[in-house]
């Protein structure tokens, strides 16, 4: 770009004789670090008839050495005003932009911007964001049909200067002073406290708000609307509203409730107060994201935060007591510390997301939340065995690559890995390792190392526990152990092999694909945990090398690693160790923790897939599953083996598809001994929706013939009809594969007030076999009809997964991404996820062809070069050697041709 404005300068002198603008500044995507902001003043005036705003700002700035232009962030704003304040005095500042890098110069033209404080002032005006990011407009319906307009903003990760010039990087912490103007009609809300409102002339009222604590652009928040609230006072005296819709607001108890014991059981834990006088929860009728952690003002969407006691179900209520966890948990992990720049993204993420876990499991028991964290360690391995994974600590520069950090290595992986260390060191030592690093880094930035010199500081008190517990005798770092997991991607193999007492081990990464090169060269500091069939006592052991030996007590008839999943690696048992474990299983089944079960079922479908264990030998192993009844298991089985039905359906090989009933052989003791009902615990009534809802897509003649009648007493009654919650998806799915359902059901749709039903009556509407409707979907809800725009890339998803529709899915993503890539974003997750997961089912060249024809004829501007795509590309070609190995041997089971009758099919 420097070079090209240069170009043009020296061209314009040599034919016109006339001068050229000056050439920008600064050459980085970065900012300098030679002026950092320390206080902004903030006025926003928006237009919602309009559909616009302007602005003002007042920057106050610390110049490190003279210069003669201050270089910061803006996009897509029109400015005008730009002035210095400096010793009393007022000097004009030239304004450059550089659209490419985000960014605006202000120049001092023939004088010079001394070393020490100074004011930058700057008005500007823009259009109200027709996206989800920046300041954007949002609208919803009445229960009469009227629609009202509302305007906040989504910031992170780099649309701060979208709304307001400024330095939009998270290491330029400032204090903030925000004005709010708006009509009567409207309230507003932001990240501090209201302490007074003022009339001006026109009827507008503007509203000033306390100036918050110090802290990243991402983090303001603003929002003009009509939303009510209700409030409640936690036990430290922070006052936590919930707003939302009018007609919602009877919604909104159960999300205030959950805030104040969440707020309370952070403050205690972390031992660190809440440093903000308040923290309000919004429910946004428009909001791309699942939520965001806002300072003293988190947003969510209405579902993942407004909970309808006689619609929602448990599932409902579990992701939504996620979501506040996990927002609640950034106040702490990202907002009081964070992270210097998005290459350590995960410190926000993978921390908030592990303390969903850690909080929930005190404060909400009865969610039985650790049943469902070896989900979150599953997913990431999923992205983590391909090549075109990343490190979760990884160089990123430009905000498309910071936005595709995001993902499920950032989040799950990252949560996972921290897990794992607690594991390691003693929850005592974990707990007091992060207050120690939230103490000594309050409102500053921090990198990886400074959380492991936390940690490696704490472990001094506790070294000599470690070291004993972990048959360790060198000095133990925290930093090269866990610098193994951040600084390199994916995740190692354990091998074991016993005799007698000895136990033989060796690690190699564990990586899908055909180049072993890819997987050469890595190495982990590995915490082993591991019971055997004499002692069920947790027994440790570091692996730091390649290959190691660890001697046993006594002989045992078998030994399990990594014990209840908490390490993130996989294990492979030689010399017979699987065929031990697999008969256990079959014999008793129970000797085994249902978390150790699901890592088995996990591991040995993995371990085929890279051709360690031939198919029959996971679906061996897989025959024990008719007598289990623990969740995690479960679904992890189903995890597994539902994708056998959803590659051959993507082949379009109904027949042989048809005749595989093994799923729902295995598993139809359990689906006979659902009832239609709420009862059970959280875990028993999650178990009961999945079950029956796969029941019911496979056309099970007795789910189906309970569901049908269901939906039929429910239409009779005009909807009016409560249907039990955890059931009320499958009684839709079942209703909707007719035009009559599905008509009725969309009517309910649209007239519902109940986040919760509206969610669920869509995910039903998306199963139907009729592709018509499924197109007819996409296109409203891109229109943002019928549906909202919000809800385009889940639903575009759900389609694909359909048997009628993948194809729909598929044609609708390529020809609308041009338009997709400016709504969503370009590197957004919702992006990512569409790319990802409307092809993670292919598996033939023909669609590989298509794929790759499609996205290479992009330009890197339009995605090229988006990491998901090689994602998506790698897992079509993995299905593919798959299918290639094993779809001979499904055949032969399926068909009875095996010589072999004794086949997994034929026992089951």
């Amino acid at each position: 770009i420097l070079y090209l404005q240069r170009s043009f300068a020296a061209l314009l002198l040599l034919v016109y004789g006339c001068s050229a603008p000056a050439p920008f500044p600064w050459s980085d995507v970065r900012l300098p670090e030679t002026v950092r902001p320390l206080h902004y003043d903030l006025l926003i005036s928006p237009d919602l008839t309009h559909l616009n705003f302007t602005g003002e700002v007042r920057i106050r700035i610390a110049v490190a050495r003279d210069a003669r232009a201050v270089v910061l962030h803006s996009k897509g704003l029109r400015l005008s005003g730009a002035r210095l304040l400096t010793s009393g005095h007022t000097r004009p500042l030239r304004v450059l932009e550089l659209p490419g890098f985000e960014q605006i110069a202000l120049l001092a033209e023939g004088w010079t911007i001394v070393r020490g404080a100074h004011e930058v002032r700057l008005e500007f005006a823009a259009n109200l964001s027709h996206s989800f990011h920046g300041f954007y407009k949002g609208y919803y319906k009445t229960r009469r049909g009227e629609s009202r307009v509302l305007a906040s903003t989504q910031f992170e990760p780099t649309h701060a200067r979208a709304a307001f010039p400024c330095f939009d990087e998270p290491a330029f912490k400032a204090n903030f002073t925000v004005r709010l103007r708006r009509e009567s009609r409207h309230i507003s809300i932001s990240n501090m406290p209201k302490v007074w409102t003022v009339e001006l002339a026109g009827g507008l009222l503007e509203d000033h708000f306390e100036t918050s604590v110090r802290m990243s652009t991402y983090l303001v928040a603003f929002i003009i609307c009509d939303f009510l609230s209700i409030r409640k006072t936690t036990k430290h005296g922070v006052e936590i509203a919930v707003y939302a819709v009018p007609e919602k607001i009877s919604q909104a108890e159960y999300a205030l409730n959950t805030a104040v014991t969440l707020l309370d059981f952070y403050d205690d834990y972390f031992d660190i107060p809440y440093p903000l006088p308040k923290h309000d929860l919004a429910a946004i009728p428009d909001f791309q994201s699942g939520a965001m952690e806002n300072w003293g003002l988190s947003t969510y969407r209405e579902a993942g935060l407004l909970f309808d006691p006689e619609k929602s179900s448990t599932s409902d209520k579990l992701g939504i007591t996620k979501v506040i966890a996990h927002e609640l948990a950034h106040q702490w992990f990202g907002n009081l510390v964070t992270m210097r720049w998005w290459n350590d993204l995960w410190l926000n993420e993978g921390f908030a997301k592990f303390m969903e876990f850690v909080s929930l499991s005190y404060t909400h028991p009865e969610l039985q939340v650790n049943d469902y964290f070896l989900e979150k360690c599953f997913k990431a391995m999923e992205v983590d065995a391909l090549v075109s994974s990343h490190p979760i600590s990884t160089p990123v520069e430009n905000p498309s690559e910071i936005r595709e950090m995001f993902d499920d290595v950032s989040y799950d992986k990252g949560a996972c890995v921290l897990n794992m260390l607690r594991d390691f060191l003693s929850p005592d030592a974990f707990k007091l390792g992060i207050i120690h690093y939230l103490r000594q880094y309050s409102y500053q930035n921090t990198m990886n190392a400074n959380l492991w010199e936390s940690l490696n500081n704490v472990l001094c008190t506790y070294v000599s526990y470690v070291l004993l517990v972990w048959e360790a005798h060198n000095e133990l770092d925290v930093k090269s152990i866990m610098d193994t997991w951040t600084l390199q991607e994916g995740f190692p193999m354990i091998t074991v092999s016993v005799k007698g007492r000895e136990v033989r081990l060796s690690q190699e990464r564990y990586l899908k694909g055909r180049d072993p090169l890819k997987a050469s060269g890595f190495l982990w500091q590995v915490p082993l945990t591991y019971v055997t069939s004499r002692s069920h006592t947790v027994q440790r052991f570091l692996l730091k090398t390649r290959t190691d030996i660890l001697y046993l007590p006594e002989e045992v008839e078998w030994v399990k690693f990594n014990v209840d999943m908490r390490g993130y690696y996989i294990v492979h048992y030689e010399s017979g160790g699987w065929d031990t474990l697999v008969n256990l299983l079959h014999i008793n089944h129970t000797t085994l923790s249902s978390n150790d079960r699901a890592s088995l079922i996990s591991n040995v479908f993995q371990l085929v897939s890279i051709d360690k264990l031939p198919l029959d030998k996971a679906l061996n192993l897989s025959l024990y599953l008719s007598q289990e009844r623990e969740i995690m298991p479960v679904i992890q089985a189903f995890s597994e083996l539902v994708p056998l039905y959803k590659l051959m359906e993507k082949r379009d090989m109904e027949l042989l598809e048809n005749q595989m009933k093994y799923i729902l052989l295995l598993f139809r003791d359990l689906i006979d001994s659902q009832s239609w009902t709420d009862e059970g615990t959280v875990s028993q009534r999650m178990l009961r929706n999945y079950m029956l809802l796969f029941a019911c897509v496979r056309r099970y003649a007795h789910c189906v013939t309970t569901a049908t009648q269901l939906f039929r007493q429910w239409k009779d009654s005009d909807g009016n009809m409560s249907l039990p919650s955890d059931v009320s998806l499958v009684v839709f799915t079942v209703g909707a594969r007719s035009e009559e359902g599905w008509d009725f059901l969309l009517e309910k749709y649209l007239h519902s007030m109940s986040s919760s039903e509206k969610r669920t009556i869509k995910s039903a509407l998306t199963f139907s076999p009729l592709a018509h409707k499924l197109q007819w979907l996409m296109e409203q809800s891109f229109e943002g009809g019928a549906l909202k725009t919000q809800d385009l890339p889940s639903l575009v998803i759900s389609i694909s997964k359909n048997p009628k529709g993948y194809r729909l899915a598929w044609d609708f993503l390529r020809t609308n991404w041009h338009k997709l890539i400016n709504k969503f974003d370009l590197g957004s997750s919702s992006i990512s996820r569409m790319v990802t997961g409307v092809t993670d089912q292919y598996s033939t060249h023909e669609m590989l062809k298509e794929v790759k024809d499609f996205f290479g004829s992009l330009e890197i501007e339009t995605g090229s070069g988006l990491r998901s795509i090689q994602l998506a590309i790698e897992k079509i070609e993995e299905n593919i050697r798959w299918m290639d190995r094993n779809l001979p041997l499904l055949k032969d089971e399926l068909s009875g041709e095996k010589k072999n009758t004794d086949s997994a099919f034929d026992r089951t």
